[in-house]
């Protein structure tokens, strides 16, 4: 199963899909398979970023030569009595390290953001019945009916659908709703965006209904990647930036060649 998880699901038929997965259509999954799922799957949600404490993302803000420059130098200025030039100095430092850290902060709120567009509650066939429960229960081989207004609870492949429209703006960009068929088969290289018999995490309904079998969850879904490669994304060193990190280490030693002079 776990090898399974990675297969071109758009690219297969319904019935090949429903087989591979072990589902039950129309069904569903009983009770026993649904928990020894849940044990070995895991729970549909993704996994938080182990993120800095906010004291410590402050004061990295301050991990530059040009600041070290400039606390050294208000802090020779507060040494020497000058007041104003002292405050002036240390007021243009803060303010920098403010606004670091404010940018920093956005960007570890998109990450959650990513993960809650999937706390969100989930109609699902289990031994024959339909049942509401929460987006988190959902495991591989759950088949999920959908309609107007509804968010996508997991990635699924379709296995009905009526008109239905999904807005996958929050994916892939696109301004409006796309059209989709669950017994279309799809190239298995197309991208995202023309797999037209797959509803996408976080994704929402916007007309018709559909009932389709879930083949990912959590950090398995298109979402969950994305969020997996946000968290993990290095901070982008460009020639500029590398300029200005050349000339802080040049600048500083020339000072304190300087200073030497001087003193």
């Amino acid at each position: 199963m776990q090898v399974l998880l990675g297969k071109h699901w758009h690219h297969l038929p319904v019935n090949e899909v429903v087989e591979l997965l072990e589902s039950n259509v129309p069904g569903g999954l009983d009770i026993f398979e649904v928990k020894h799922r849940q044990e070995r799957f895991g729970h549909n949600v993704l996994t938080p970023k182990k993120g800095r404490h906010p004291v410590v993302r402050f004061l990295l803000q301050f991990h530059n030569p040009l600041l070290y420059i400039l606390l050294v130098a208000s802090a020779i200025t507060f040494v020497i009595k000058d007041w104003v030039d002292a405050v002036a100095i240390f007021a243009v430092v803060l303010v920098n390290a403010i606004f670091g850290f404010i940018q920093e902060s956005k960007a570890e709120k998109a990450i959650e953001a990513l993960a809650r567009t999937i706390s969100t509650v989930a109609t699902v066939i289990r031994t024959g019945r339909t049942q509401r429960i929460s987006a988190s229960d959902l495991v591989p081989g759950d088949l999920v009916t959908l309609q107007a207004g509804d968010r996508v609870p997991a990635d699924l492949r379709l296995v009905e659908s009526r008109d239905l429209q999904v807005s996958e703006s929050a994916l892939t960009g696109e301004s409006l709703p796309v059209q989709k068929e669950a017994n279309r088969i799809v190239a298995h290289d197309a991208g995202l965006a023309d797999r037209k018999n797959m509803a996408y995490t976080s994704t929402l309904v916007t007309y018709g209904q559909a009932m389709g079998v879930v083949i990912a969850i959590g950090d398995t879904t298109e979402i969950g990647l994305i969020s997996q490669l946000i968290s993990t994304a290095r901070e982008l060193e460009t020639p500029l930036t590398r300029k200005i990190t050349r000339f802080g280490h040049i600048l500083l030693y020339a000072i304190l060649g300087l200073a030497s002079v001087a003193f």
